[in-house]
């Protein structure tokens, strides 16, 4: 029977990098940012409802999304972002249970569902356990002034948009501390995959 991890954190803790670590071990990864953008790719079901909800104007010059003008749009309208939210939720979530199952067919026995927003989109049902990438606020702050340029308002902004991280690490089932090297992350990964059942092959 295949074990469904959660991997999950917070804008700038670090997830993508251990969900690289993870990839490197062999292991599926099925990351719900790249569903999401497939989701919404000219064609798809949700880009429709999107474009006849939203208008033309979110479109750019080739047809496709323009994500900071939705963005914008969202970013400061509860209303609309619950719009959205609700179109484009239910098609990632298809998309990574088919690919959750395909990966079980295969006879995978540890499988990854990469969800930033894995507690707050109440997604926890579609895992067995969940791994929390944690860091402290400060050097969350930092990194993402650092990363996006921002400035410490809009630093701060996004990072309370989302539920705080030292209220996620009370619902996980383990926690990653990712204050220290890469190499203190890979080991602690690696220490939990391995409780959990995974075997490195060769």
């Amino acid at each position: 029977m295949a074990m469904i991890i959660g991997l999950t954190g917070s804008i700038a803790s670090g997830k993508s990098t251990v969900s690289e670590m993870i990839r490197n071990l062999g292991i599926t990864v099925i990351d719900a940012d790249i569903e999401a953008r497939l989701a919404v790719e000219k064609g798809e079901d949700a880009y429709h409802k999107i474009v006849d909800h939203f208008g033309q104007a979110i479109l750019l010059e080739d047809g496709s999304i323009n994500r900071a003008k939705l963005g914008d749009i969202i970013f400061n309208n509860e209303q609309e972002r619950m719009v959205l939210n609700g179109i484009v939720h239910p098609a990632v979530r298809n998309r990574m249970a088919e690919k959750r199952e395909k990966a079980v067919n295969r006879g995978e026995s540890l499988v990854v569902m990469d969800i930033p927003l894995l507690f707050e989109s109440k997604l926890t049902k579609m895992v067995d356990r969940i791994v929390l990438v944690y860091v402290d606020e400060e050097v969350q702050l930092f990194r993402l002034m650092k990363r996006n340029q921002y400035s410490k308002e809009e630093a701060l902004a996004r990072i309370q948009s989302q539920m705080s991280l030292r209220e996620k690490k009370e619902l996980a089932d383990a926690v990653i501390d990712n204050n220290g090297s890469l190499e203190q992350t890979e080991r602690q990964l690696y220490n939990i995959l391995k409780e959990w059942g995974f075997k490195k092959e060769g």
